[in-house]
């Protein structure tokens, strides 16, 4: 099963929707009254991501089992030996909640991500919105889709814009350091608007609302089930995701965090950001 053909993709693809719009209903009903706030170094977790992990992985592996798969999620990777999942050719990566403080705080800018991954690349990719009642979803070659509940799925594709003053930045409202503050106010594109949930800030920019996001680690970094799932609707909607330098980012390595400078965009003028990204961080760390 390392290689599935365009059939077992579109199956897999029907499963993961349909897992990942009964993850949406649960988020939605959970009463924040009801939220069992725990601090944990990686930020709060509450009983929503616990719950919502747990309902994809119990269906995932109630439809698929384990033998030809293994899963990676944020809630189960601390405790699960890494050569479980390494061994495996096709991996699921799950992040049950993505963006939590904004499910805390009310913003609706949080979502669901379901990934797989055969090798160290994403092939198929659900991400849901629950608040926006938007569900994307993309298959390696097959373009990204996006449905609302009970409607058909539509294609749907990044914007053209490549004139950097015309162009819009999409970013956290915390996740900034002081390197990364610097980065931005130097940055050849100067539009911003903030967004929760990097899966919040790449369905912002298929909905052509944004162009670019950027990422810079410090003390920590975005980790596989933050990306796998958003980089993939970006790249089949006409959009590139890769580090400063150019490269691909490699998942399901023995370490999660994807360290460094990371820039998704609307692929127009990506070669020449990321060229941009990596002059201005050598000049702020003074190389």
């Amino acid at each position: 099963m390392n290689h599935l053909h365009a059939t077992e993709l579109q199956e897999l693809v029907a499963i993961a929707r349909r897992i990942g719009w009964g993850a949406a209903d649960i988020l939605l009903n959970v009463q924040h009254a009801d939220l069992a706030i725990q601090d944990s170094a990686d930020g709060p977790v509450t009983a929503a991501d616990t719950a919502v992990d747990a309902y994809i992985l119990n269906n995932l592996q109630a439809s698929l089992g384990k033998q030809d798969f293994a899963y990676l999620t944020e809630e189960t990777y601390k405790t699960q030996p890494s050569h479980e999942r390494l061994a495996k050719p096709l991996v699921w990566v799950i992040d049950p909640l993505d963006g939590t403080k904004d499910f805390i705080n009310g913003t609706g800018e949080y979502a669901v991500h379901i990934a797989l991954l055969a090798g160290n690349r994403p092939i198929l990719a659900v991400v849901v919105c629950p608040a926006a009642e938007r569900l994307y979803f993309a298959t390696l070659g097959g373009g990204t889709f996006v449905e609302h509940q009970h409607e058909a799925p539509k294609p749907i594709y990044v914007s053209q814009r490549n004139r950097l003053g015309e162009m819009t930045i999409v970013a956290s409202r915390s996740h900034r350091n002081d390197r990364f503050v610097q980065l931005l106010q130097q940055f050849p594109v100067q539009q911003q608007r903030s967004v929760g949930s990097v899966g919040g800030k790449i369905a912002a920019i298929l909905e052509q609302q944004a162009d670019l996001y950027l990422s810079l680690s410090g003390t920590s970094a975005p980790k596989d089930w933050d990306l796998a799932a958003p980089e993939l609707i970006l790249t089949e909607a006409g959009g590139q995701l890769t580090h400063f330098d150019g490269t691909p980012l490699r998942y399901n390595q023995e370490d999660v965090s994807q360290w460094g400078g990371l820039l998704a965009s609307n692929g127009q003028c990506h070669d020449v950001l990321c060229a941009e990204a990596t002059r201005i961080l050598g000049a702020i760390d003074g190389k």
